[in-house]
């Protein structure tokens, strides 16, 4: 199994790519960070990390020459497996409103709007627990309760609610999890949240799609 970690300069990269090499070791998967769009063509899963703000993501992406059709090929023409991490997941909705608004890839209906918690801290930075909200096999080992690690300030409202399949509630309900077909996407950092991050990992391995 190749798994490609996309880079385009928007976060390190480092704990991501640790963190899928030991989980990948069961079942012998080949982890590659690459911004080679024909590495990424040709991977059995696919993982866009991003850390930063969206208009930047974006962008960055944008500039990878031949990256966004590669991807649009493998995951949405193919059904290739793909984990969006942070504003990787973020990016998967229609349109993003910081700083100005920008269109995301459209893979899963929303927008990305401002985390509104007047009374609490904004960022939502630390651990919160997970509320399931709808049943997935990435999810499969995952409760209601158990605890992951979000660093962000703003926050994917999708528009159909069966694709969220997990929310935090952070002076409301806030998305953390997305998905559809063979698309997923976590708000948190699954390389970051311990025991429930890997198994998190350990499920998009071995996803049947």
């Amino acid at each position: 199994m190749k798994v490609a970690l996309i880079d385009y300069d928007s976060g390190n990269l480092h704990s991501a790519e640790k963190a899928f090499q030991l989980m990948g070791r069961e079942v012998g998967a080949e982890i590659t960070v690459t911004s080679d769009p024909d590495v990424a063509a040709r991977a059995d899963r696919i993982v866009l990390p991003g850390d930063g703000a969206f208009p930047a993501c974006r962008a960055a992406l944008g500039e990878v020459d031949g990256m966004a059709d590669a991807l649009r090929e493998a995951v949405l023409n193919r059904g290739v497996p793909f984990m969006g991490i942070c504003v990787g997941m973020q990016m998967l909705a229609d349109l993003g409103h910081e700083y100005r608004p920008t269109e995301g890839l459209g893979w899963i209906g929303g927008e990305v709007v401002a985390i509104d918690a007047p009374d609490l801290k904004v960022p939502h930075m630390g651990w919160n627990d997970l509320l399931i909200d709808n049943p997935h096999p990435v999810l499969e080992g995952v409760a209601t309760g158990d605890h992951a690690y979000f660093v962000h300030s703003w926050q994917f409202q999708v528009k159909d609610p069966k694709h969220r399949l997990a929310h935090a509630d952070y002076g409301g309900p806030i998305t953390a999890v997305v998905g559809r077909d063979n698309i997923v996407g976590t708000q948190f950092h699954p390389e970051k949240s311990q025991a429930v991050g890997l198994r998190i990992i350990t499920n998009f391995l071995h996803w049947q799609v």
